[in-house]
């Protein structure tokens, strides 16, 4: 029987109602585990409190349940395991792999998407307050002299000061204000490198750069001279890391611009702007996330037998639409199809699936389709 399923927050709730051991219903709560993590629900929430007993074949599915939901960028979760399902768990030491709850209802509120909460109120209150600064204090966050000083040195007959007392401090604040607007919108936008040791360095050329425009910025002021100086410093250097996504190329752009108006004192636009593009964003990331992948694959069979059979009830199964394109026939048979499929879909699942024992499939090879 399988496991009933409902959704809790961004996470789907699945309730087996029988011991998970093997011969019958272990296995079939994998299959149900693997195929869900397949359609796209990578985060999953399971209820033991119906599970009066667990054995390895229970175990076994929970962990390739759990490792199918880490490969796809999401996670799963244990709630209300009875004390015989916990010991056997703890006795196999696979107890701190999962993420347990004491209920349902703790795992209904741990579900909910606190971390994108935080970040929604933390940058409303940045680019709040960065507004209503550039509001209050238009004059002194540029730093124009106000008209007092420039009343009080027209009376004692000296120039107006060109460095107020507290400058230092109002400079040091801009760059904190763009050091906080990289972070916000690293937050918000992930660069998508091939290795994750990139990523975080693009994460922190983000953070930087951003605060590089700030800091030019004050350094230029109002002189030429310094902007040319800064100008031909920033000539001779060379950037050679490899970006991917031209996407992470303009938020670049957009936050040197942002580090950039942030520096100037132009708090007003830095805020709005902030908020706009961190917004516009998520859209854009929702938009993506929404629409099709679409990939060239190239799947070769032994022998003069193609396993169409095999190879679009497996297409069929995990919701992908294809359509042949070449055919090529020697000692074996090779056909690459156009596919469009789930972004969220793994395409290394797809190539076990396809490559399964007995299945006829000898290798399996994606590709991005090449521009007509």
């Amino acid at each position: 029987m399988a496991a009933s399923t409902q959704a809790v927050g961004d996470r789907l709730l699945l309730s087996p109602r029988e011991p998970l051991l093997a011969g019958g219903a272990a296995e079939a709560f994998e299959l149900q585990l693997r195929q869900l993590v397949r359609t796209g629900h990578k985060n999953l929430v399971v209820d033991l409190a119906g599970v009066t007993a667990i054995d390895s074949a229970g175990i076994r599915a929970l962990v390739r349940g759990h490792t199918s939901a880490q490969r796809a960028g999401g996670t799963l979760r244990l709630a209300a395991a009875r004390p015989a399902v916990s010991k056997v768990l703890e006795v196999s030491h696979l107890a701190n792999i999962f993420e347990s709850y004491e209920s349902v209802d703790a795992a209904r509120v741990a579900a909910l998407p606190w971390k994108q909460v935080r970040l929604a109120i933390m940058g409303t209150v940045l680019c709040a307050a960065m507004v209503w600064a550039g509001l209050r204090w238009p004059d002194e966050l540029a730093g124009v002299p106000g008209p007092g000083s420039l009343v009080d040195a027209a009376a004692s007959g000296s120039p107006a000061p060109l460095i107020r007392p507290m400058q230092p401090c109002l400079e040091l604040a801009k760059l904190v204000c763009a050091l906080l607007i990289g972070l916000l919108v690293s937050a918000v936008h992930q660069p998508s490198p091939r290795e994750r040791s990139s990523g975080r360095q693009m994460e922190q050329a983000q953070i930087l750069l951003c605060v590089s425009g700030a800091m030019m910025m004050i350094i230029v002021g109002n002189s030429l001279a310094r902007a040319f100086g800064i100008a031909g410093a920033a000539s001779i250097i060379r950037f050679r890391t490899p970006v991917d996504d031209p996407k992470d190329v303009t938020v670049l752009f957009l936050l040197m611009a942002l580090g950039m108006s942030t520096g100037l004192g132009s708090f007003g636009v830095s805020g709005l702007g902030t908020a706009f593009l961190c917004v516009s964003l998520v859209a854009l990331d929702q938009v993506a996330r929404n629409s099709a992948r679409v990939m060239a694959v190239e799947i070769v069979a032994t022998g003069r037998d193609f396993p169409t059979t095999h190879v679009e009830g497996v297409f069929a199964r995990n919701q992908v639409t294809f359509e042949p394109r070449e055919i090529t026939q020697s000692d074996d048979v090779t056909i690459e199809y156009h596919t469009w499929l789930n972004p969220q879909t793994s395409l290394e699942e797809l190539s076990a699936q396809l490559m399964v024992e007995g299945g006829g499939v000898s290798g399996v090879s994606w590709k991005n389709p090449k521009r007509s």
